[in-house]
């Protein structure tokens, strides 16, 4: 029997980066873009590597060109750190006859490194898989978690629980992350709204090589640690206006999250550097009456568009930085 675990990537919609230093967020599933994983019982166990693993290259140029989009690693050390953690959290009581072997593989077509999670999706895809092959049931709850001590503990990346939640959760999800629960707990307050709440939305991410969210994240969560009041108030701005925007959704009033947006990326431009192309594609989206801001941590950008014409011009102007349009399915 085939198993298949998947995931799809994700935007944040208000409130981000704030979901890693006990903010709030609101986020929605994407699923034009997933990552899916297979699974079968084998004689051996074995970990198969995906498109972005591939060690043989028709030329010099496409091997550097590899590099750069994807870097050293593919995604073969997220399955393979996913398959560890899970053996060791819930597996590690079952005699070695009851835990058959498999064969893995994933796939995904999440664009990489323009923050839509693309990561998480293989993790949180992987999970689902094992879970359904060795019966094990993980709670909506704890499922976030476990994917980010993945992250956090077996491959040592910085990251906040919000892309784990929805992925989870999926639809549209409002998540709270007060300290006093997360540390309780290991997990938030995740609230599920319908996503018909919604205004008209765009994605728009670069084509082009984007920033690893690593480099931002390491930088931004250092200072938070060491009190850096631009950074504090950053993130506490960010986490009130994730709490506007659901009162706003909640009332029937989506529309009026254009302003929002706008405020949470200037919150997140005054706390660090960002890329200019980055910047450039908020610019073009405001140039044609669109209101945005990043969906990730870079290279991605979520909006409100004014109309169909206006969306066409914005989409063009885009193209030409090279940065592709879409509607998200959610």
């Amino acid at each position: 029997m085939i198993i298949e675990g998947r995931a799809y990537a994700r935007a944040g919609l208000m409130g981000n980066p704030s979901d890693g230093y006990y903010g709030k967020t609101i986020a929605m599933i994407v699923r034009n873009f997933s990552a899916a994983v297979t699974l079968w019982e084998s004689p051996e166990l074995e970990i198969r590597p995906g498109q972005e693993d591939s060690l043989v290259y028709p030329s010099l140029p496409d091997l550097t060109a590899d590099v750069d989009l994807n870097g050293y690693y593919g995604g073969v050390r997220l399955v393979k750190a996913t398959v560890y953690r899970f053996a060791q959290t819930f597996l590690s009581d079952r005699a070695p006859s009851e835990i058959p072997n498999f064969t893995i593989r994933y796939r995904t077509n999440i664009p990489r490194q323009v923050g839509l999670a693309g990561s998480s999706a293989i993790i949180t895809a992987t999970t689902r898989a094992l879970c359904r092959f060795y019966g094990v049931d993980i709670g909506k709850e704890v499922m976030p978690t476990f994917v980010l001590e993945v992250e956090t503990e077996e491959l040592n990346l910085n990251a906040g629980l919000q892309d784990r939640v929805i992925q989870t959760y999926e639809g549209l999800v409002y998540m709270d992350f007060d300290r006093e629960t997360v540390e309780d707990t290991g997990h938030g307050r995740y609230e599920p709204l319908d996503p018909r709440l919604l205004p008209p939305l765009f994605i728009a991410y670069r084509t082009d090589v984007a920033e690893l969210s690593a480099v931002t994240h390491t930088d931004l969560r250092e200072r938070w640690k060491l009190g850096d009041s631009v950074v504090v108030e950053g993130m506490n701005e960010c986490a009130r206006l994730a709490e506007r925007a659901r009162d706003l959704l909640m009332a029937g009033r989506g529309s009026e999250l254009g302003e929002l947006m706008d405020a949470n990326f200037e919150a997140r431009r005054s706390m660090c550097s960002l890329d200019p192309v980055d910047v450039r594609m908020v610019e073009i989206a405001r140039k044609h009456g669109g209101h945005s801001k990043f969906a990730g941590s870079g290279g991605a950008i979520v909006g409100i568009y004014p109309g169909d014409e206006a969306c066409a011009a914005m989409a063009k102007e885009l193209e030409q930085v090279n940065c592709r349009v879409i509607r998200p399915e959610i």
